[in-house]
């Protein structure tokens, strides 16, 4: 198929993927409900499985429209820039209603819970220990993600890959010191609306980093392959984009919760 047009604008063509992602989703919800309720992860792990896979295939087309097709032209980018941007905003707009259940228990804590913040019973984390740890760490990777994306614009391949390749290592090392957090604490989700508000707010962020270590793992490989230059790189820019967010968010997220809230 030729892909000469008279047009700046990306006419996608035909694809499976929107009808499998749908499947995949569908068959990860409703093998939620079957875990929560008959103890079957069966279903669950194949909803997984597909989603998973129909990503891979549908972002490998999408790079090789961008990379390869060169269908991504300015004005196509410029869209692009423009969806990550509103992507963000509805991510920062997913994290205040978490800030706001925490803000609503914690200035004015029920008689149930002691009328005390954190609840009776419940031993915080010192925010000293692990959590300034990790606030180092994810500071850190803002510094090298920022060293991986000036050194691509220079047209230095070789710092670009050693800024995005310390960044994705100091991600997985963000996760792993916040599961081992998970192992060692002293109450659950379960525990009075403290825990609920804690792991939701704390474990949808460690999964926002999972996934921006993903992206920016994508990227690395990507770049490895000398898909990006200095002029054309948004897939690389999106990446960076959202892992500041995940920096800015953990920095609210340790200075309310594990600081203040402690």
């Amino acid at each position: 198929m030729s892909t000469h047009s008279n047009h700046p604008y990306h006419l996608v063509d035909y694809s499976p993927w929107p009808l499998t992602g749908a499947i995949g989703v569908m068959t990860t919800v409703s093998g939620m409900v079957q875990w929560f309720h008959q103890y079957d992860m069966s279903l669950f792990i194949l909803g997984n499985l597909i989603t998973i896979l129909t990503a891979y295939q549908w972002w490998r087309d999408i790079s090789r429209e961008g990379t390869f097709q060169g269908l991504h032209t300015f004005t196509v980018t410029l869209g692009l820039r423009w969806g990550m941007i509103l992507f963000i905003v509805s991510e920062i707009f997913f994290f205040i209603s978490f800030f706001w259940a925490f803000f609503h228990s914690s200035l004015s804590p029920a008689i149930e819970l002691g009328s005390t913040w954190p609840p009776t019973g419940i031993m915080a984390f010192n925010p000293f220990q692990i959590p300034l740890l990790n606030t180092a760490i994810l500071l850190a990777s803002g510094v090298t993600v920022t060293w991986a994306h000036h050194s691509l614009m220079e047209g230095n391949h070789t710092q670009t890959t050693q800024g995005l390749f310390f960044t994705v290592i100091l991600g997985i090392y963000f996760t792993i010191l916040q599961a081992y957090e998970y192992m060692e604490a002293s109450f659950s989700i379960a525990d009075a609306v403290y825990g609920s508000t804690f792991y939701m707010a704390t474990g949808f962020h460690g999964l926002h980093v999972l996934i921006g270590t993903t992206f920016l793992l994508v990227c690395l490989i990507r770049h490895v392959k000398f898909h990006f230059s200095s002029t054309h790189h948004f897939g690389f820019e999106a990446a960076a984009w959202y892992w500041h967010f995940v920096d800015v968010v953990w920095l609210f997220l340790y200075v309310t919760i594990y600081w203040w809230g402690s």
